[in-house]
């Protein structure tokens, strides 16, 4: 947190003697899952190489004494988020957080944050990057009418696929543009009687957290025309569209053996389902752009050798063609995450300014050097990336959001909890769609749920 170096008391002084007060010095500490090095390495190296020396170079300018230090979170996602509710809840933890926009509802119902509005007022109402963010993109981190943070960008889902292992099972990547889940099987089987291992990755289970109901369940249960939610935003527990999808899970990992079935269930799973296709275990990969922009990137961990070679995309198809979510043929969805002001922060002027700073046009411009992305900011433009140019052009007009509704999170640890079951062989569709039903009623209450069986 901030730490003023004179004490308040020195205020009442000086004003009863009518001299002028000299500034505090403050110190401001700013947090997220980034690592030199490590996960997300490009935030890291963006934040210490140019945020924060252009933020203290401009302070200095004006006459200020602050100084901005990085904490590097190497955990997962849900360790972070469990950290965050904890120091939130105890007055702890960095004045500037990193923070999934999904998160909002349940944290602000919570009473672990609060608007920039009410925080911090003007500036932030009045900011001038505001006229350069979508609403659709502000709302990401927003909820019940106020803003609680500022996203750095956003992002689209498709199925990844390497060209070489389709090469392999006599498949042609290049021209193949599947139309259905039958064809996405179909390729599976195919790739397997070729002899790779494991080729399709659906991500399922708890341990991947949001990552299989983002990247898995979303992707498959918008593919049936539904969403988690209808249209009065009442929870969907039992309908066609679960029960196809949990099929589509299960005639992967269970009945044909198409995937990894034991990644699934380990607590480290999502990493080994990265090196399965590094490795060339598995040749199809349903996942967000980030999988291209930082996993497989050249120097990673995960990286792909000769990748833009053996390796490119397809949009996600519908179960049958138009059968799709909004009657569409293909379908992805979107997240989006940002950075958070924590709501005891002492000096919640000057994290806005660092944070206005560090998402105005010049510094997001300078991120895209560190690692090409959608950013938040219409006047930002993707540098010399045509796959991301591609891959936004083609899918944001097909995407769609997770419910801004402070039961979410709740409820997709529920979903987590019924992919696993149905990829495990405990449950079947059924018997998991009976358990979710009753889970989620719990957690919402009846009236707020609707059966479409």
């Amino acid at each position: 947190m901030i730490r003023h170096h004179l004490l308040a008391a020195g205020f009442g002084l000086l004003a009863a003697t009518g001299l002028s007060a000299p500034a505090f010095a403050v110190d401001l500490t700013i947090t997220c899952r980034c690592v030199e090095g490590g996960v997300n390495s490009a935030t890291a190296q963006w934040i210490k190489t140019s945020v924060i020396p252009g933020f203290e170079a401009e302070m200095a300018a004006a006459g200020r004494d602050v100084s901005v230090t990085l904490t590097e979170f190497a955990g997962a996602d849900e360790q972070l988020t469990q950290q965050l509710a904890l120091d939130f809840s105890t007055g702890a933890g960095a004045d500037i957080s990193g923070f999934d926009g999904f998160l909002i509802p349940s944290f602000v119902e919570a009473g672990l944050l609060r608007s920039f509005e009410d925080l911090v007022g003007d500036p932030a109402i009045n900011w001038e990057g505001w006229d350069h963010i979508s609403p659709g993109i502000r709302s990401i981190l927003s909820y019940d009418g106020g803003t609680y943070g500022i996203g750095l960008g956003t992002d689209v889902r498709m199925l990844f696929v390497r060209s070489d292992l389709f090469e392999e099972a006599g498949l042609d990547a290049a021209s193949w543009e599947p139309s259905s889940w039958d064809d996405v099987l179909e390729a599976g089987r195919a790739l397997k009687e070729a002899g790779i291992d494991a080729p399709l990755q659906l991500n399922a289970g708890v341990s991947m957290g949001e990552a299989t109901t983002m990247q898995g369940y979303w992707m498959a249960l918008l593919g049936s025309g539904e969403g988690v939610v209808d249209e009065d935003g009442r929870w969907i527990v039992e309908s066609q569209g679960i029960l196809d999808t949990l099929n589509l899970y299960k005639t992967i990992y269970v009945d044909e053996g198409l995937g990894d079935q034991r990644a699934q269930l380990l607590a480290d799973g999502r990493n080994r389902t990265f090196a399965n296709f590094r490795d060339g275990r598995t040749a199809m990969l349903v996942e967000g752009d980030w999988f291209y922009r930082s996993v497989t990137a050249p120097g990673a961990e995960f990286a792909v050798d000769d990748r833009d070679n053996v390796m490119t995309w397809k949009k996600m198809p519908a179960r049958t063609p138009g059968e799709g979510f909004r009657g569409q043929d293909h379908v992805s969805i979107s997240g989006g995450t940002g950075f958070v002001i924590n709501p005891n922060t002492a000096s919640p002027q000057e994290a806005w300014e660092f944070l206005a700073f560090m998402m105005s046009r010049e510094q997001m411009t300078a991120f895209q050097d560190f690692q090409p992305g959608i950013r938040s900011r219409s006047d930002v433009p993707i540098p010399n990336s045509p796959f991301l140019t591609e891959t936004s052009q083609a899918l944001l007009p097909l995407t769609t959001a997770r419910p801004n509704d402070p039961h979410y999170n709740s409820v997709s640890l529920e979903i987590q909890r019924m992919t696993e079951s149905v990829v495990s062989g405990e449950l079947s569709p059924e018997e998991a769609m009976a358990q979710y039903k009753t889970a989620v009623t719990a957690i919402v209450g009846e009236e707020n749920t609707v059966s479409l069986l």
